[in-house]
């Protein structure tokens, strides 16, 4: 199967993040091992998913792991001209579904040099690391990461994960943490405003205290220019409470987004929030003994990328790409999971960001091919390596 057949498989899989993927692992795997090459999967404890690793070459260290997600994002509301889960080819030089570039294309590109890598006479080896619910805070990675620590007796040396770069290399990324805050107030009619303690009113100050926030660290002067923008972000990006204007509020919930470039510290930004909201809890419990701020993790953090310069993984990405320039991107990936599981960690591969995760969804041919063309000169690379 040449890289397009393989992504059209891969695409007619219309798993999203947070349900099974058992279907296209099990198809995978087996891809995999019809070429002789032994896998192991790691199912999350419900056994309704699993990640998938596999070395092929010698049991040698400072070999690379190839890193790509399974699951995809929604397609629900938007506004597909083809069906989503057919890859279509219009004759534009695209190829067009979910996950076409986010990110099933890098995965077919390594399944499609696997006879290459077979063949080869490699002198350190190759990885392939597919995981389960990326798309959902990158959740499978770090079980992903100790089994592979754990079944290797050689380490691994870098980590290439394949969101789509454009073929770019990113050695920056923010690190990404989602809390739910659910604040619990008095209800009563809306002419006792100033005897109870309305909830949608608390839950607003919280927003502009977060908001107040960002802007403290954006006056700070801590910076990295890698990023768009350049700074530690708060986002509220949903906020719901109460049942009708002459009532007041005995409930609230919204949802917050931390976005953090890696000199900053996530913990130190929570545990600061979480002061201010025990400090209201106190203050507001002399009005009504049963106001309560619930601070709930969504998912764990998602940590930063942060690959310093002269790290030798840059250089291994320079010689098998041919690009010279580095920059960071705000988005969560796996790579800063990777990077903190101890492996040298770049993110590069096929199709533009600006596609994922919207309607008609779609990778460049081209871009495929410049996947494909990365991956053979890997596979020189690690052939030649002494």
């Amino acid at each position: 199967m040449d890289v397009i057949q393989l992504l059209e498989k891969l695409v007619s899989f219309p798993v999203l993040g947070g349900e099974s993927n058992l279907t296209i692992i099990h198809w995978i795997q087996e891809y995999i091992e019809n070429f002789g090459v032994q896998t192991t999967l790691v199912p999350n404890k419900e056994g309704n998913k699993a990640s998938l690793h596999c070395r092929i070459g010698p049991p040698i260290d400072d070999g690379v792991i190839l890193s790509g997600h399974s699951d995809v994002v929604p397609v629900a509301g938007q506004n597909w001209y083809t069906d989503p889960f057919i890859l279509t080819d219009i004759d534009d030089g695209n190829l067009y579904g979910r996950g076409s570039c986010d990110m099933k294309g890098f995965i077919a590109c390594c399944l499609a040099v696997l006879p290459e890598i077979v063949n080869a006479n490699l002198k350190k080896p190759i990885y392939f690391a597919f995981s389960y619910d990326e798309e959902v805070g990158c959740l499978g990675a770090p079980d992903l990461i100790k089994h592979i620590q754990d079944t290797y007796t050689e380490k691994p040396k870098y980590a290439i994960v394949g969101e789509p770069t454009l073929m770019d290399s990113i050695v920056g990324q923010k690190g990404i943490y989602i809390l739910d805050v659910y604040v619990n107030g008095s209800a009563g009619h809306s002419s006792r405003i100033l005897d109870e303690v309305s909830a949608v009113h608390e839950a607003a100050r919280l927003v502009l205290w977060l908001e107040n926030k960002m802007h403290e660290l954006v006056k700070g002067g801590t910076k990295d220019n890698r990023f768009h923008p350049p700074f530690s972000t708060l986002h509220v990006g949903q906020i719901k409470g109460g049942i009708a204007s002459n009532v007041i509020a005995d409930n609230a919930y919204f949802s917050l987004d931390i976005r953090t470039i890696p000199k900053d510290n996530l913990e130190s930004i929570v545990d600061e929030f979480k002061i201010h909201c025990k400090a209201q809890e106190q203050k507001l419990r002399t009005v009504f003994p049963g106001f309560k701020i619930d601070i709930l993790e969504n998912h764990p953090p998602v940590p930063p990328l942060d690959t310093p310069e002269g790290t030798s993984v840059i250089d291994l990405i320079q010689r098998i790409t041919g690009n010279t320039e580095q920059s960071g991107v705000s988005y969560a990936s796996e790579a800063g999971q990777f990077a903190n599981g101890g492996y040298e960690s770049i993110i590069c591969g096929p199709g533009s960001i600006a596609q994922a995760h919207r309607a008609n969804e779609f990778i460049a041919k081209e871009q495929l091919a410049k996947g494909i063309l990365m991956l053979q000169n890997l596979i020189k690379e690690m052939a030649e390596s002494i």
